[in-house]
């Protein structure tokens, strides 16, 4: 191959086309030098061409060939010392991955030639290894950048308007029957008519995608013929994973990425990234060298200082990024850029978002990172959601984020699931978490939105399975049922698994809408995970992050209980969005307001007095009566007008039996619009309350309306 060689540009990194050729860039501070490699094939043990990169500007090597274009084949080979003592794991018969990569072709082949060093050597990582990887793994894709948006706009959902559902990209086309079989699996099958319609009819505002940069499945995984189904396991973090392609490997999943996200934007549904910046697919130091470690181990990771050859680890991966070293800062920067400008996301939800802000060992949410984030004009512009944890000492930092983040709030799930299960001593943290966790967000200038309100998601049962089992079964992990959580705060409701008794299933469906009601009508934004509107079952497994089959994919056959479900459902999200006093842009002030006696919120024992100081502190009670005002909002329109909306009495009685209540303001004409017992949830609310007293079958919620003559929306 006859290839005139010109010096490029260090910058713009990864491999950019231009219409006559395509410019190189990687950085490696501590390379003595670099080889570009161009293949034919994503399969080729042999490179057709290597091109010695003379070019270095500031640790970035580069050079630019004219005549190059999509859909090139390419990747690295990069020299320098191998002295895992000092933290250096550079292998030269290593094909590495180019991090700035925007698509991968071909397919990792499980191989010792994958490791760095010989794994059958008796001093492990400290031997090295001298097999060509080339053969075993995918190859970088040189792709034209170039897609018609066709005047895409990002929806740009109000927080407080925002109803998240929580997918995976193939879990929730796969059996679908209206999506043709080629495209099932695919971004182009959760674009098509059937699931958009699906997400429009249900409500949803807000997709939140399970990860779908590229990623490298574990080998004790693929040992044991499982998957990474979940696809945390990230190494190209620019590239969208193949796996989810309809239409080949050759850059055009980045089409079909664009047009998924196009088609869903035209709906007004917007697309959040679950994203795994703390840690690459690479492991521990006994993990393979498909990228960052070949490329300049010392600077990409978090090396122990006291020990280089082993890494800093607060995620359980093994190989977390250098967020003390300004380029891989800036390689995070410029991938979530990418994804916002060029790919036309909507926002991101960090996964162990905690060890993004330790820089050394504590965490500090001052860190260069999220500074960085704060200032930056396009990633401060997204929604931005962290998982407030890590692995690491004092990695639950929950309410600690900086102001423009919103935060899984792990607390809302866990005190929602011990209150409906009948545990004591909930009512106080219970009012914490339905009027938006003000003890956890004001504090920091956030609002109730910031407060991500989840019961269930894709770690963990569903819904469920949450009412259907007391224990965690996860033998088909091969783990002997040692993964997964144990604090589930779940309850079979009388039998473990399966049942045919109409009572426990019975209670099983009434317990779900309960779950559904107090997540669609707490203040804070609700995340849905997806399946959970049907019923979806993992026959008890809490951690099926291994299974790419049916145990995760959802099941779109219909009974009459799903349907009932799945109806219930999309009028809890209608009846959220139709009424501002459930979605509030600021927190209860808990007086009066507007010179009137009422206060915005108000709580009551079941006899209609209202709770005192001794109330909340009694362990065993598990019933309220809560008052919403909904002429008593201190919220405004775009224009600055005043909202006021209808007021509402949220009725809980978790206990095992009926509870006779009193409904405070008495005088007032009630309507019930939504009782958990009976199953129904109507909007128009035409039954009216006459009585002042109102008997709560037992573990049950019920809804009542007093509609206000000059409400606004």
């Amino acid at each position: 191959m006859n290839l005139e060689i010109w010096p490029g540009k260090p910058y713009p990194r990864g491999a950019n086309w231009d219409g006559d050729g395509t410019n190189f860039s990687l950085f490696s501070e501590n390379a003595n030098s670099v080889d570009l490699l161009l293949f034919d094939s994503p399969y080729n043990p042999q490179p057709s061409a290597v091109i010695p990169v003379k070019e270095r500007t500031a640790y970035t090597w580069h050079c630019y060939i004219p005549g190059i274009k999509p859909p090139q084949l390419y990747a690295y080979r990069v020299h320098g010392p191998y002295d895992p003592k000092k933290g250096h794991r550079f292998n030269s018969n290593k094909s590495l991955l180019d991090p700035y990569a925007k698509a991968v072709s071909g397919a990792f082949k499980w191989d010792k030639s994958l490791f760095g060093y010989n794994p059958d050597h008796n001093d492990s990582d400290l031997s090295f290894n001298t097999l060509n990887s080339a053969g075993n793994v995918p190859k970088c894709v040189v792709i034209d950048n170039d897609f018609d948006w066709a005047g895409d706009r990002h929806p740009k959902i109000p927080w407080n308007e925002t109803v998240i559902y929580e997918a995976h990209v193939k879990g929730l086309t796969a059996l679908h029957p209206l999506i043709p079989k080629v495209l099932r699996g695919t971004y182009t099958g959760l674009a098509s008519p059937p699931v958009v319609d699906y997400l429009k009819q249900l409500g949803i505002t807000t997709i939140e995608l399970l990860p779908v940069q590229q990623h490298f499945d574990d080998p004790r995984l693929t040992n044991h013929k499982l998957i990474d189904y979940w696809g945390y396991n990230t190494i190209g973090f620019f590239a969208p994973d193949f796996r989810f392609s309809s239409c080949g490997t050759n850059g055009d999943q980045v089409k079909e990425f664009k047009e998924m996200v196009k088609i869903l934007h035209k709906s007004g549904i917007e697309v959040i990234l679950d994203v795994a910046y703390n840690h690459t697919a690479e492991g521990n130091h006994l993990g393979t060298t498909l990228s960052f470690r070949g490329i300049d181990n010392a600077t990409y990771y978090n090396l122990d200082p006291q020990n280089p050859r082993y890494y800093k680890d607060f995620t359980g991966y093994g190989a977390n990024f250098n967020l003390r070293h300004p380029r891989v800062v800036q390689f995070i920067m410029d991938s979530l850029r990418y994804w916002v400008k060029e790919m036309h996301v909507d926002g991101f939800r960090f996964n162990f978002a905690a060890a993004l802000a330790r820089e050394f060992f504590e965490v500090n949410m001052l860190t260069t990172f999220f500074e960085i984030i704060q200032q930056d004009p396009v990633i401060s512009q997204v929604k931005l959601i962290a998982e407030p944890w890590d692995l690491g000492s004092g990695g639950y930092q929950i309410g600690n984020f900086p102001p423009l983040w919103a935060e899984w709030n792990s607390r809302y799930r866990d005190t929602v699931r011990k209150f409906w299960k009948g545990d004591d001593r909930q009512l106080p943290e219970l009012a914490y978490r339905l009027t938006g966790s003000s003890d956890l967000f004001e504090e920091t200038e956030r609002r109730p939105s910031s407060s991500i309100n989840f019961i269930t998601s894709h770690n963990g049962f569903t819904l469920h399975d949450l009412v259907s089992y007391s224990n965690k079964h996860n033998e088909s992990n091969l783990e002997n049922n040692r993964d997964g959580s144990d604090n589930n705060f779940s309850w079979n409701c009388g039998f473990e698994g399966d049942t045919d008794d109409p009572d426990i299933l019975d209670l099983r469906y009434r317990q779900i809408r309960n779950f559904l009601a107090i997540l669609f009508l707490s203040q804070g934004t609700p995340m849905l995970l997806a399946g959970d509107e049907c019923a979806r079952t993992q026959k008890g497994n809490n951690n099926a992050y291994c299974h790419d089959n049916e145990l995760t994919w959802i099941n779109w056959d219909s009974n009459e209980s799903k349907e009932a479900l799945l109806e219930y459902t999309s009028s809890l999200i209608n009846l959220r969005q139709k009424h501002p006093v459930f979605r509030r842009k600021r927190y209860f002030q808990g007086r009066s307001l507007y010179g009137k006696e009422i206060r915005d919120i108000m709580w009551f024992r079941p006899d209609g007095t209202e709770m005192t100081d001794d109330d909340w502190n009694l362990s065993f009670v598990k019933s309220l009566t809560v008052f919403l005002a909904g002429d008593m909002l201190s919220d405004v329109d775009y224009k600055g007008d005043r909202i006021i909306d209808d007021s509402f009495l949220m009725l809980f009685n978790a206990h095992y039996d009926p509870i006779r209540f009193s409904i405070p303001f008495h005088e007032r004409t009630w309507h019930l619009v939504l009782d958990t017992y009976r199953g129904t949830c109507d909007d128009e609310a035409i039954e009216e309350v006459k009585n002042r007293n109102l008997t709560i079958n037992h573990r049950s919620f019920v809804l009542l309306i007093n509609k206000t003559e000059n409400r606004t929306l």
